[in-house]
């Protein structure tokens, strides 16, 4: 007992330290987006929505690999803590799949002089999005909790498969949506972007796992609820 306390101390204060850090961090990224990263030579100051479209994205496919392994784990153990990382992991995978596929448009519209285009990574990043809802809707409709929980875990694996054909989709079948970090690419990063998008990724990557451990944190208070509810409503249990 003595051994857990420690560990229990940590896990309450796991929130509010990941809360203080991601909120001294922001207004840093928000400093070096604005006021450090200079204009890019094209496009001007709209491709400083690149620094909160790219690390959307990371923290979107990190989403989807974190659902991957509670859907996995659920499947494979039936225990409702790894149910509840797929569940909180698919909200925050549909979350910040919403911020690409908004942030995205407003980059492409004076990039290319359209909203969208039916390209194939963006493509296959709007049936992501579609798999992710669709979990998210399940979910609420389902007949019952361990349904919901396997409907869920089938749908987050499905989605898990098209983060590797969001990646190669360029690859496999061109189109407009640049590749910055690929070997030859035809415009590199200046030094003083590179700083400020990796402090942009470690900002989001902060604030996502904050979200995760609060989103866990209220899973396991709606399934108590739902365990009380139904042992309420249980005859064997109100009965005199």
């Amino acid at each position: 007992m003595a051994a857990g306390d420690p560990v229990r101390r940590i896990a309450r204060a796991l929130p509010g330290c990941l809360l203080a850090a991601t909120a001294l961090a922001m207004p840093g990224a928000l400093g070096l987006v604005f006021l450090y990263a200079p204009d890019e030579k094209v496009m001007g100051a709209v491709q400083r929505i690149f620094y909160f479209h790219v690390p959307a994205a990371m923290a979107t496919f990190a989403s989807v690999y974190v659902l991957l392994a509670g859907a996995a784990g659920y499947l494979w153990t039936r225990e409702e803590r790894w149910d509840r990382l797929a569940r909180a992991s698919t909200e925050l995978g549909l979350l910040f799949c919403t911020l690409v596929l908004v942030t995205g448009p407003i980059w492409a519209k004076p990039a290319w002089g359209v909203w969208w285009t039916w390209e194939a990574k963006l493509t296959t990043t709007l049936i992501l999005w579609l798999l992710l809802a669709a979990s998210v809707l399940v979910r609420s409709y389902a007949d019952s909790r361990e349904l919901a929980a396997r409907l869920g875990a089938v749908l987050g694996i499905v989605a898990a498969l098209d983060v590797p054909i969001i990646y190669k989709a360029v690859d496999w079948w061109r189109g407009q949506h640049p590749q910055i970090f690929r070997p030859g690419s035809p415009a590199p990063l200046a030094p003083e972007m590179k700083h400020t998008l990796l402090v942009c990724l470690l900002v989001f990557a902060l604030f996502y796992v904050l979200l995760l451990v609060l989103r866990i944190r209220l899973a396991a208070l709606e399934d108590r609820v739902a365990a009380l509810l139904e042992r309420a409503g249980d005859p064997e249990v109100t009965a005199p």
